[in-house]
This record gives C-alpha cells, sequence and structure tokens, in this order.
C-alpha cells in the first residue's frame, strides 16, 4: 500500500525526464564522448580555433552563455576579448549581438568581416548567428518605423483637432453674427 505513491512519485520523475532537476550555473567547461580516448574535456573560457573537437561545443556554449549573462558580464568578457586575431572578432561579435542595439550594428560588421576566416565547422553555427541577428535587427528597425509612424499620426491628429476646434469655434461666431442680423431685420 505505501509503496503505489513512491511508484507513482517515480514514475512521474521518469516521464517528466531532466527538465526538473536543478541547473549548474554556467560552466565553460563541456564534455564531449571521443571515440579513442573516452571524454573530451572542452576547459576554454574563451572559444577558439584550436581543438576541432572542441570547436563547436566551446562556441555553442559561449553563445549561450553570452544570450544568458548579464550587461556587466558582457563588459567584463568582452574586456578579456580585445585583440585583432580573427576567433577574438568573432567573439566580439557574439557577445555584442546580445547587447543593446547600438552594439547590433558593430556585432553584424565583426560577423560579415571574420565569418569566412572561421574554421568550415563552425561557418554554418556563425552564419545562423548572423542571420538571427539581422533578423532582430530588421524587426527592430520596423518597430522604430512604426512608432515615428504612430507618433507622427499622434501629431497630426493633434494638428487635425486644433484645426476643428477653431473652425468650430468660427462656425460659432459666425452663427452668433447671423442670429444678430436676422434679430436686426426682425425688428426693423
Amino acid at each position: 500500500m505505501t509503496r503505489r505513491p513512491w511508484l507513482l512519485c517515480l514514475t512521474t520523475l521518469w516521464l517528466a525526464g531532466c527538465q526538473y532537476l536543478p541547473t549548474p550555473p554556467y560552466s565553460s567547461g563541456v564534455s564531449m564522448p571521443n571515440t579513442s580516448q573516452g571524454m573530451v574535456s572542452c576547459t576554454d573560457a574563451v572559444p577558439d580555433f584550436d581543438d576541432v573537437e572542441c570547436l563547436l561545443p566551446e562556441w555553442v556554449a559561449f553563445g549561450l552563455a553570452a544570450q544568458r549573462g548579464d550587461r556587466a558580464w558582457r563588459e567584463a568578457t568582452l574586456m578579456r576579448l580585445e585583440g585583432e586575431a580573427k576567433e577574438r572578432r568573432l567573439a566580439r561579435a557574439v557577445l555584442l549581438s546580445w547587447g543593446s542595439e547600438q552594439q547590433w550594428n558593430q556585432a553584424s560588421e565583426l560577423y560579415k568581416a571574420d565569418l569566412a576566416s572561421a574554421p568550415t565547422e563552425l561557418q554554418p553555427l556563425l552564419r545562423y548567428w548572423l542571420n538571427e541577428l539581422e533578423g532582430r535587427r530588421r524587426l527592430a528597425g520596423q518597430l522604430a518605423e512604426q512608432r515615428r509612424a504612430h507618433e507622427a499620426a499622434v501629431e497630426e491628429k493633434a494638428a487635425l483637432t486644433e484645426e476643428l476646434e477653431a473652425m468650430a469655434e468660427k462656425l460659432e461666431q459666425l452663427t452668433a453674427i447671423e442670429q444678430n442680423i436676422n434679430l436686426r431685420q426682425q425688428s426693423e
């Protein structure tokens, strides 16, 4: 009788999967299986082009960290990524693409300038990130254009409202003049 609740809980956990387990904080270390030597540990905090086996896992982990990190973390990491090496410039592009809208233009330029120099295994991921960034930039531009159009419409409405009020006032004055003329004609 007491096994049934336990079995129900265990079955629920088994069906739910690992999504309810606590996730560890961001770690730059990524482990991946290697067919010849067991497990390979990819521990670079800043991704590079050196280790082919760790290339994709390190860049994906770095991209996720850039997306999840706050502004202070991005700025601190950006300081560590100074330099003109292609991998540093692409890592800066990843960071800047998750920064403010003002940083998106710089990120796009860095992606476009250095994408071809990345290893071929990494280029599809970087191209995907560039396309995603360009999509966000396009949507932000459309939103800004819609805001400007809305503000212009609000200003136009305010101007038309003022004009309508002025015309209504003039109409009232003309009506008053007409009534005065009619009263004079009746009294004569």
